[in-house]
């Protein structure tokens, strides 16, 4: 067992996949497989399983996990404390990202990361604004993404992106042929495919629509965005969300999204970063990288820096 097989098994467990792990790592996907089950045979046990959708961890595999990310983590200080006296950017960081921004960040932060940080190695991993504020809490990861954060005395939030949220629609049918906004009064007339409670836009929208005294008409509840968009265009409804996401989608041309008004309901993307630990250099580059990438999106206004 050494490092580099440790940092291959965290990577795929973290993405879910050998390909998109291959692709962070850059390197083949075969070469990784291979690292990967002579983990496995050198421990005379099973890590990973593969299904339809990816890997996922067995119960052996997960213990390996922690110890892994402990033992990367603490390689990973000692790397850039070495650096820190020469402030440069070495060592590993790993990034967590929501789900709909990820899929427009990922291969701009490793195009990024290869052609400025050569040194150092990055690790993105991707979860509900919820699970990156806790894996912040606990030290799994250095930095991330978060919408529509808390206040919490072990965070420091700097807000990088404000969109409004929207009603989405298909472009199919009549729904579909009528633009302009949404007045949220109106938004109760709509079955919706919203995600559970414990998603951020659940939350904001529902704590919106109790201010305004309405019911929602809630037709299903899907966790996963990439679902949610799919139903809305098959038409079993209508979906509340940002622009990024339906950009993300890939099937925007499909679809119609309209500002919900009066009031407006915004969304506020914001970089995450643990408040009582020294920042790295290379905590600072990535986290420079990382804002400009954001500040570029197509969809969104910037927001204004604000410090802490």
């Amino acid at each position: 067992m050494n490092l580099k097989q440790l940092e291959y098994f965290v990577s795929v467990a973290e993405l879910g996949s050998f390909s998109k792990a291959a692709l962070a790592l850059d390197m083949a996907q075969p070469a990784l497989s291979r690292q990967v089950r002579a983990l496995e045979v050198e421990l005379r046990d099973t890590l990973l399983v593969r299904n339809g959708r990816g890997v996922t961890l067995t119960e052996a595999g997960q213990r390996l996990f922690e110890h892994s990310v402990v033992i990367l983590n603490q390689v990973a200080q000692a790397r850039e404390d070495m650096g820190a006296s020469r402030d440069e950017p070495v060592g590993r960081i790993t990034i967590g990202l929501p789900p709909t921004i990820g899929r427009q960040l990922t291969l701009p932060l490793i195009d990024g990361f290869q052609r400025q940080l050569p040194k150092a190695r990055l690790a993105i991993v991707e979860g509900l604004s919820s699970h990156v504020a806790e894996w912040l809490a606990s030290g799994r990861i250095d930095l991330g993404l978060v919408y529509n954060p808390e206040a919490a005395a072990h965070l420091s939030l700097q807000p990088l992106l404000e969109e409004p949220l929207c009603l989405v629609t298909s472009a199919k049918g009549e729904a579909g042929r009528t633009r302009g906004t949404v007045p949220m009064k109106s938004l109760a007339r709509y079955p919706l495919v919203l995600p559970e409670r414990q998603h951020v836009i659940r939350r904001l929208i529902e704590s919106q629509a109790t201010l305004a005294g309405l019911t929602l008409n809630i037709a299903w509840e899907v966790s996963s965005i990439a679902a949610i968009i799919d139903l809305v265009c098959a038409g079993y409804g209508h979906a509340v969300l940002n622009a990024s996401a339906v950009l993300a989608s890939g099937r925007a041309d499909e679809l119609v999204a309209r500002p919900i008004v009066e009031p407006a309901v915004i969304s506020v993307l914001c970089l995450a970063t643990p408040a009582h630990k020294r920042a790295t250099p290379l905590q600072r580059q990535a986290t420079r990288l990382l804002s400009e990438l954001v500040r570029s999106l197509p969809q969104g206004n910037a927001a204004q820096s604000q410090p802490g």
